[in-house]
């Protein structure tokens, strides 16, 4: 790999990158066709001559950056290599390049000294992008080049996995793609497609994205990049087979790996990105960390030779800490000489630090069971320092990679348990409670729930008041409140026990939500203390019953209407919204 130089420093663009096209995704006005065709049009009379005029044959691009709409036209031009050079070269008799802006300070500098060229030169050019997007389409001069925008629309979707901005990602990445440049290197020349993994297609679309740079960079294997199978092209399963197999010649370890599908594969679970953090906020709400694990097994191929029985040994995946219970085994002979497989494909919690790989042997005890022969772990902060993010273990017989992705923080995993009955002061009825309060009875019922996090720990307790009064022991009973009053209110923390499980709910309460009169069809209505209304209405019949509620905003008159169910003659229907 020491062949293959890289000219543009990969890990920063292509965190830039992906930031970018999560602003693109989220920018609906961008993907209109009146905006696309204008912003194509400004690309193209505007842009590109601008930019031609400021850049030197040779020299380093100068520091200017379009506005958004033409630097996404831009971006998406630049991934089609060929014909990029192609129309430069026919226009401007040059390559133009793109700078290399990594920060938010040299980015903003680029974009208003990009403004200040931009009107001087075009006065009568808005620099944004003006025109509505329900406006008439106007003339689409370049065609070609607007379904190369179309054809991209939802790039993000391949790279919208939260663990991509992570530089430990990246810098992995990096390692693998020139690996990738390198297997071209020695054998492009045959008839085969090389398949890019979803980290090397993140950094090839990254470098081509710096024109220059890609063509300097691999002027001496240019026409054997055209063997790369394409963005959105169909991957072949013959081009995989290949691909794995010369990768593994290569490099001696498997080509997939954490966070490197193959052929977007369909992901095991989905992880929401958001840029708030309610943990800002909730203080005894403890954040999670996910990483995504791959277990890759091999037989060595010396024991081949010795011809020895392993149709009663077996490898047991167990984690370093937590879930005792989880035992998943694979058969040794499962497994194959030849290539690597895929044994095991996991999420796991980084709290559970690391994994072990047992090898074991049938018939323990009394010929049940099994027996423990060898074992090798690979622990999360190992794994992490390691190059690749991937470490290697070998024990007897077989030989074991394991790859993750770097840990991030994943949506909050939460769970109700029923607690004990509580008094307004939120104390729960007890014995000890009274011995404490000098007995004086307790005041007021409210049915209590405690709210867990992912490790256990009391993170809310809930509660709603169902009964009002002194309750004692004798001829007093229970005195419901009225449906008003049913007040259901969220305190932050947990309980604070003064004797075993008894204890008294935490103080701060940072929610409420109160009864009120319903309205027209609704036949339930609840407001929240930030001001919002709730509206429940449940309808029934003898053939289908259903569930559908209304949330009214206070900071604007906008509701939003949500069909929650219904249930026909045992079938469900699809959720509508």
């Amino acid at each position: 790999m020491d062949t293959v130089h890289l000219s543009v420093d990969l890990v920063s663009a292509a965190r830039r990158i992906v930031g970018f096209l999560r602003s693109v995704n989220e920018c609906q006005w961008l993907h209109q066709r009146p905006t696309i065709i204008e912003a194509i049009r400004r690309y193209d009379e505007v842009w590109m001559p601008l930019i031609s005029n400021l850049t030197v044959v040779g020299s380093t691009p100068p520091l200017v950056l379009p506005p958004f709409d033409v630097e996404w036209v831009w971006f998406c031009h630049t991934l089609n290599p060929v014909g990029y050079k192609k129309y430069c070269e026919s226009r401007f008799s040059k390559l133009i390049g793109k700078p290399s802006i990594f920060n938010e300070e040299n980015e903003e500098y680029a974009l208003m000294r990009c403004k200040e060229i931009w009107v001087q030169r075009y006065p009568a050019e808005p620099f944004e992008n003006e025109v509505e997007s329900d406006s008439q389409d106007p003339p689409l001069l370049n065609e070609d080049l607007f379904n190369e925008v179309q054809k991209h629309k939802l790039l993000y979707s391949k790279f919208s996995q939260p663990y991509l901005y992570e530089l430990v990602y990246l810098i992995a990445a990096r390692r693998r793609y020139k690996g990738f440049l390198y297997m071209i290197q020695r054998f492009g020349d045959g008839c085969f497609r090389f398949v890019p993994a979803l980290d090397i297609l993140l950094m090839l679309l990254t470098h081509q994205s710096y024109p220059t740079a890609y063509a300097d960079d691999l002027k001496d294997m240019w026409e054997n990049m055209g063997k790369v199978v394409g963005l959105w092209e169909t991957v072949q399963e013959k081009e995989l087979e290949e691909t794995n197999k010369i990768w593994e010649r290569t490099f001696d370890e498997p080509y997939e790996k954490a966070g490197g599908e193959i052929a977007m594969a369909k992901r095991p679970i989905y992880w929401e990105i958001s840029d708030v953090d309610v943990n800002t906020k909730y203080k005894s709400m403890i954040p999670r960390f996910l990483l995504e694990v791959c277990i890759f097994v091999r037989l060595n191929a010396r024991m081949k030779a010795t011809n020895g029985d392993m149709k009663h040994n077996f490898l047991r995946l167990r984690m370093v800490r937590c879930h005792r219970e989880l035992k998943l085994d694979k058969s040794i002979p499962d497994f194959s000489y030849d290539s690597w497989q895929k044994a095991w494909h996991l999420y796991c919690e980084f709290g559970t630090r690391g994994l072990i790989v047992e090898f074991r042997g049938r018939g323990g005890h009394c010929f049940k069971g099994s027996k423990l022969v060898n074992s090798m772990s690979f622990s999360w902060n190992d794994l992490l320092r390691a190059p690749s993010i991937t470490l290697t273990r070998e024990i007897d017989q077989v030989r074991v990679v394991a790859s993750v992705t770097p840990p991030v923080q994943a949506p909050y995993l939460l769970k109700c348990v029923p607690d004990r009955v509580t008094d307004d002061s939120g104390a729960m009825i007890s014995d000890v409670i009274l011995k404490l309060n000098n007995y004086r009875p307790q005041k007021g019922r409210w049915l209590s729930r405690t709210v867990l996090d992912h490790a256990g720990r009391e993170c809310f307790v809930v509660r709603i008041r169902v009964g009002e009064g002194f309750w004692r022991r004798g001829a007093e009973t229970p005195s419901a409140v009225n449906r008003e009053d049913r007040i259901i209110e969220i305190r932050e923390g947990s309980w604070s026990y003064v004797a075993g499980s008894i204890g008294r709910a935490p103080e701060k309460v940072v929610g409420t939500a109160t009864p009120k009169e319903s309205q027209d069809q609704w036949q339930a209505a609840w407001q929240f203390s930030t001001g919002d209304d709730l509206l429940i209405n449940c309808g029934s019949s003898t053939s289908s019953s259903s569930l559908s509620f209304s949330l009214k905003s206070r900071e604007s008159s906008d509701s939003f209407h949500y069909f929650v169910g219904d249930v026909v003659e045992g079938q469900e229907n699809a959720i509508s919204k």
